[in-house]
């Protein structure tokens, strides 16, 4: 899936939800980089605003925060 800037979508990430400050078709992964649909964004850090690919990133993320 190629980005675009107006593909981007803003979101403020809760607890078990999130919504959307501006629309977008995707967001990215804070670790990896990679680019998430936002029908399949399972996983996100509530205290780092921050979306992940996979729980994988979401794991190595959480390794690095004291």
């Amino acid at each position: 899936m190629a980005r675009t800037p107006t593909d981007q979508a803003t979101l403020h990430y809760g607890d078990g939800e999130y919504a959307v400050l501006k629309p977008g078709r995707a967001v990215t992964c804070a670790v990896s980089g990679k680019v998430i649909p936002l029908e399949v964004l399972r996983y996100w850090s509530v205290s780092l605003q921050e979306a992940y690919a996979g729980p994988d990133e979401a794991f190595q993320r959480l390794g690095q925060v004291p």
